[in-house]
């Protein structure tokens, strides 16, 4: 019993420390602090520690010390859980998941600082960091057995709930990768306008800039109009079906704050506490969606 006690706190700790990577991550690219370090790693500027500290290092080098503690966490996690809850169906995949991901996204990190990347390939750092995160969210899920407290061993969804779970979730790592271009690319106030890049025109995109821009906002009112959707078919069909009913409601809800952080970014002509409440909103978006599929993989089918 107290070692159940002390593996839920290892896993809210790990949770919270990969959310950290998240925000930290998205703090380096907005703040545009990826070569605080210059061309050094694991170093910075040449030196384990660095003895001059401006902003650009102090950034860059907290989120490099934060990965490294929470890697150690998530390592330590996965082999936890893998040998106190191996018997579970999911949880040695999720745990070489959150490893693997993890370990991915640091090298892609290095990678840009040693040799740089391109755009394209940066944009991927993000989403698999998220890949990371809502593998030890689901980890931590299963420790504090949420399943059994819900019944969601005893689900039956529908076809078409199976359709359009897994269909908006695949679909929302799109969305992400669109919004990590967008960063990446410096198109964020290529458009001064909401919700068309100029109010006064309904031309389309006239460069690279503004299709980035103007695809990424496209993608994102797609997947809110499709959770919408779904949220409708849930409260309609599983109101006796706890997990079903009240998750697809918090996913609309948290899509609807992402959407609107996502505006509130270019109407404050990026805001740093709106932009790291904007990829906070779609981490816990992504989180759940994948927990969602879970339970599609668990439950029976629903005539």
């Amino acid at each position: 019993m107290q070692q159940n006690k002390y593996i839920k706190w290892f896993a809210v700790a790990a949770s919270i420390g990969m959310l950290f990577i998240l925000l930290g991550g998205a703090l380096v690219t907005k703040t545009e602090s990826g070569m605080g370090c210059g061309r050094h790693w694991p170093g910075c500027n040449g030196q384990l520690i660095p003895e001059v500290i401006t902003a650009e290092v102090l950034i860059e080098f907290s989120h490099r010390l934060v990965t490294g503690a929470v890697s150690i966490l998530i390592l330590i996690l996965a082999v936890w859980a893998w040998r106190k809850f191996g018997h579970v169906r999911e949880t040695k995949f999720l745990a070489v998941t959150s490893v693997f991901f993890l370990v991915l996204q640091a090298l892609i990190g290095a990678a840009q600082v040693l040799w740089g990347q391109g755009d394209f390939i940066l944009a991927l750092h993000f989403g698999i960091s998220l890949i990371s995160f809502a593998s030890v969210l689901l980890l931590t899920l299963l420790v504090f057995e949420v399943d059994r407290k819900f019944d969601t061993e005893k689900l039956k969804i529908g076809r078409t709930l199976k359709f359009h779970t897994i269909g908006v979730t695949l679909y929302s790592y799109i969305v992400i990768y669109t919004g990590a271009l967008v960063r990446h690319t410096n198109s964020s106030l290529i458009c001064s306008d909401w919700p068309l890049c100029r109010n006064d025109s309904f031309a389309l995109p006239s460069n690279m800039y503004e299709w980035v821009q103007m695809g990424h906002r496209a993608a994102a009112g797609l997947i809110i109009i499709w959770i919408g959707i779904i949220m409708w078919h849930a409260i309609k069909h599983y109101k006796d079906q706890r997990a079903i009913y009240w998750g697809w409601i918090i996913a609309f809800t948290i899509v609807m704050m992402q959407a609107t952080t996502g505006m509130l970014v270019v109407l404050t002509k990026l805001n740093l506490a709106v932009a790291l409440l904007h990829s906070l909103f779609i981490s816990l978006l992504f989180g759940l969606l994948c927990y969602m599929v879970l339970l599609v993989s668990r439950s029976y089918t629903k005539a």
